[in-house]
């Protein structure tokens, strides 16, 4: 069965020794994390990237410098229904209209509900710095001073940051229908510049690719490294039972 032994026992200690290295990965020995709970090591790689990546994201200074500054602070008047706004959990979808008119109407805008709509009136350019001030606060991990700005709890950051990003989503067809094209790009560009990293990354740390290159690129190097492992315990285990993908030599007639 087994055409070449030594082949097969190189190939064979590699695979042992891959399972070896992936029961350790799966193990909680990775240190802990935000919560204090032990982590394996897809757990530590997984919270690692989204460390780098919210360090990465933070776009609040430009669209303040470069986008903000170029509107024009003339009233807008628009109709919206909200983006998770589906009819079929009236809990949920009251929730999430009460909190599109709480964070519209302290930003200083006149706000009223109608059915599954919003009826918006307002400085554009004062709720969009709102807005921003609001996912500032969240991607620097203060919810509860964003909160505080709507009088409520640091529980309902997350939901309140959300309405926004119902409100701005729902926000931008409205404004192209009328032509108001360059409101719609400003308004685009701070959800998803702003908003929405606010929101995916609340409560993680942000770090610079600089400040973990030596841990990053180990991370790379061992997944590479890690993935070719398998690949040669594979191919030698091949060998050793005789299956090759080698050419077979052509037989010379006589």
């Amino acid at each position: 069965m087994i055409k070449d032994m030594k082949a097969f026992l190189k190939g064979l200690a590699l695979a042992v020794t891959f399972a070896g290295i992936l029961i350790l990965i799966f193990s909680p020995v990775f240190g802990p994390d935000r919560e204090g709970k032990p982590r394996n090591g897809l757990q530590y790689s997984d919270s690692l990237f989204n460390r780098l990546a919210k360090g990465s994201s933070y776009f609040i200074p430009k669209l303040k410098e470069e986008k903000l500054a170029g509107l024009s602070s003339e009233p807008v008047s628009i109709s919206v229904k909200l983006k998770e706004y589906k009819g079929a959990d009236p809990e949920k979808d009251a929730k999430l209209m009460d909190n599109a008119v709480r964070v519209l109407t302290i930003s200083g805008a006149r706000a009223q509900a109608a059915g599954d709509r919003i009826n918006i009136t307002g400085d554009l350019k004062a709720l969009l710095d709102r807005a921003l001030a609001d996912s500032d606060s969240m991607y620097h991990n203060e919810g509860a001073q964003m909160a505080a700005r709507y009088s409520a709890e640091e529980k309902d950051a997350k939901a309140l940051l959300r309405a926004w990003w119902n409100i701005l989503e729902s926000s931008v067809k409205e404004l192209q229908k009328q032509g108001k094209n360059k409101e719609a790009e400003v308004v685009s560009q701070v959800n998803k510049k702003a908003v929405e990293p606010a929101y995916n990354f609340y409560k993680i740390q942000a770090q610079k690719v600089s400040e973990r290159a030596f841990t990053l690129l180990g991370v790379l190097v061992f997944y590479v490294a890690y993935t070719l492992w398998w690949g040669f315990a594979i191919y030698f285990m091949f060998e050793g039972l005789g299956l090759s993908t080698k050419k077979a030599k052509v037989k010379k007639e006589v």
